[in-house]
This record gives C-alpha cells, sequence and structure tokens, in this order.
C-alpha cells in the first residue's frame, strides 16, 4: 500500500517520512464499482478519500432533474468539495458517483484535521486543488452562463466528422472552440450519457445529435 500510495501522490514523499507514515498507518483501504454513489446532497463529511485508482464525477442535480458536472476526480487527487465539507463543518453540497472501478483510502475527519494544521506538504495539496477547482468551475460558470458551449461544441462535432466519424482529441476540439480540455471533456462526457455519442480512443461516433 505504501509504494502504491506514494507513486500515485508522490507530493506525499517526505525525507522523514512522518506525513506519509500517518497517513497510512491511520487511513483505510477501499475499493468501489462503477456507478457507486459515493456522496449524496447532505451527507455528513465524516471523512475524505484519496484517489488511488478508478474516477469519480462530481455534479449537481436541478429541482427539474437535470445534471451538471462541476468537476472530476482522477488518481492523484481527493475531493475538494469533501474537504471543504469537513474544514467548514458543513455538509456535502453536491453528488459523487464513481465512473470507474477504482480503490482510495479513506481517511478518517479527525485525522485528517490534524494532519492539516501538523504538515505543510498537507495544506499546500489541498490548496493547490482548492485552486485548480476554482478556476475550473469558475469557467463552468461563464461557459453555462454566457458561452452556451455545448451547443458551439455540438456543431462543431457534425461541421468536422464524416459519417458520424470524428478522429480528434479533447485538447484539439478545446483549442479550437477556445476552450479548456476539461470543459470538452465534460460536455462530451455528458453527451455520451445522453445517449448523442460514443466515445474511444481519440475518437467520436456521433449517434443522435
Amino acid at each position: 500500500m505504501r509504494e502504491e500510495f506514494s507513486k500515485t501522490f508522490p507530493v506525499f514523499r517526505q525525507q522523514d517520512g512522518m506525513l506519509l507514515d500517518k497517513i497510512l498507518s491511520d487511513a483505510s483501504y477501499l475499493s468501489f464499482s462503477e456507478n457507486d454513489r459515493i456522496f449524496m446532497e447532505g451527507d455528513r463529511c465524516s471523512g475524505i478519500g484519496f484517489l488511488l485508482s478508478g474516477e469519480i464525477r462530481v455534479y449537481k442535480i436541478s429541482e427539474g432533474g437535470r445534471e451538471i458536472t462541476l468537476y472530476q476526480i482522477f488518481p492523484g487527487e481527493t475531493c475538494i468539495l469533501n474537504a471543504s465539507c469537513i474544514l467548514s463543518h458543513q455538509l456535502y453540497p453536491a453528488n459523487a458517483t464513481a465512473i470507474a472501478d477504482g480503490t482510495l483510502l479513506y481517511l478518517p475527519r479527525k485525522v485528517f484535521l490534524e494532519l492539516m494544521a501538523g504538515f505543510e506538504e498537507m495544506r499546500a495539496f489541498i490548496f493547490s486543488l482548492f485552486s485548480q477547482r476554482f478556476n475550473e468551475i469558475i469557467e463552468l460558470i461563464e461557459t453555462v452562463t454566457f458561452g452556451r458551449m455545448d451547443l458551439r461544441l455540438k456543431d462543431y462535432l457534425i461541421e468536422k466528422s464524416e459519417n458520424d466519424q470524428l478522429q480528434t482529441t479533447h485538447q484539439k476540439i478545446a483549442n479550437d472552440l477556445g476552450t479548456s480540455r476539461e470543459v470538452v471533456s465534460r460536455l462530451l462526457k455528458d453527451f455520451e450519457r445522453q445517449g448523442q455519442l460514443n466515445l474511444g480512443r481519440n475518437r467520436i461516433e456521433i449517434v443522435r445529435i
């Protein structure tokens, strides 16, 4: 477990190993399957997970049932809303669901707070993720409010495809549309969940748009 965690979270490698030892001694090793619900809106955050493998989607649901992806969590990351809930003593404000089988190290709330107070490396890691996610969510707000990037992306896919097939990367699309790869990937995943696309490696198949 130590080797796997160190490889996935190299930021926690210390010369004396105190932080890493503390994390591993107090954490539980948990696995989850695709479509497992990790958090529901209103849940109490009794601990925090550090993702070793798999992928988790964090999203909001409107009263009418419409979903919007806030961000996705990949190996080497943790959920910033989860951390925020613990630090602010609030309930979880969104939903989090696994979109691929995976594993995580689960750290109890009390231990996480102790590590945040006692180790600069933990604070730097969490605050760096806060900054990254904040920028992503601001861009998402701008896209949803001002840009209608979903419509621009659909027009782009129709224009660039041949026989409903498109060979490209998410980064190439983002560059062409003047947005970030994360926004493009989020929208494409949403289209796929709605049955409008099939996504493969550097390949997009249009089913219905």
